[in-house]
């Protein structure tokens, strides 16, 4: 929880002054998409500085695009289903699907009147061994955000969980994600993202086997219907990537 602290204090300050893999880079809002409405994004990561050798039995990830469909559907106000497909553009045989998961969340209502939007997503999948050494996963995502005038803050507490792979028999690593932004203007926010795997509760790894990861990112609020979600992130452990450009495009139907 001081972590946690530390972190939601260091985002909230960013007009004086995010790991989820690197398959969908993106910190949660509360909101769900609308009852009867389908949410489709396109996830696209592209890993310009990263690992060169792979690791238990892992291919290494630098110079590969990752390109993620996510489809999200509304069924209330308060709850949604979603469902991805990963895939892997490279050479050396880092082209293919890579895996999926699917992540139903509830919110909420907003007729409780909450002073902070509240939901919680779970997330639970497979990815082939090749890509990630924990190839069955479940993640545990409470969110809780506010907006206040024209700064947004949303803190993600993330929990996850192998079942099979290196870290199955290691209990629940804590994954922090944060986001702070501004509103330049009605439709440009600016802000930063931060990424973190800090490894499980209680016994946390050494910092530089951490995954630390801050994102310099945009987004554009030009119609209720778009989402569009770009940065710039720089990792700043051994175990983190260097350097990886992101963006998310999504269309509401």
């Amino acid at each position: 929880m001081k972590r946690l602290f530390f972190l939601l204090i260091l985002l909230s300050t960013t007009i004086k002054l995010r790991a989820q893999d690197n398959y969908e880079i993106q910190v949660y809002g509360s909101e769900t998409v609308e009852k009867g409405r389908t949410m489709i994004e396109l996830h696209s990561n592209y890993t310009a500085n990263g690992s060169i050798t792979g690791s238990n039995g892992e291919l290494p990830d630098n110079h590969v695009v990752h390109e993620t469909i996510e489809i999200t559907h509304g069924w209330t106000p308060w709850f949604e289903t979603g469902f991805y497909l990963f895939n892997s553009i490279g050479n050396d045989g880092r082209t293919a699907y890579v895996g999926s998961h699917i992540r139903p969340r509830v919110a909420a209502p907003l007729s409780w009147n909450w002073p902070f939007g509240v939901s919680i997503s779970t997330e639970f999948g497979f990815q082939k061994k090749q890509f990630s050494a924990n190839t069955t996963t479940l993640e545990i995502r409470p969110i809780i955000d506010k907006k206040w005038n024209k700064l947004y803050i949303s803190v993600n507490p993330t929990l996850e969980k192998s079942f099979v792979g290196p870290d199955a028999n290691r209990g629940m690593i804590f994954s922090p994600n944060v986001k702070s932004s501004y509103d330049i203007t009605k439709a440009v926010a600016l802000g930063l993202e931060y990424y973190g795997s800090t490894g499980p509760f209680f016994h946390y790894y050494p910092y530089q086997q951490e995954e630390q990861q801050l994102f310099i990112a945009t987004d554009l609020n030009v119609s209720p219907d778009w989402e569009f979600n770009g940065g710039i992130g720089s990792g700043f452990t051994d175990s983190t990537d260097k350097l990886i450009f992101k963006i998310i495009i999504g269309r509401r139907f």
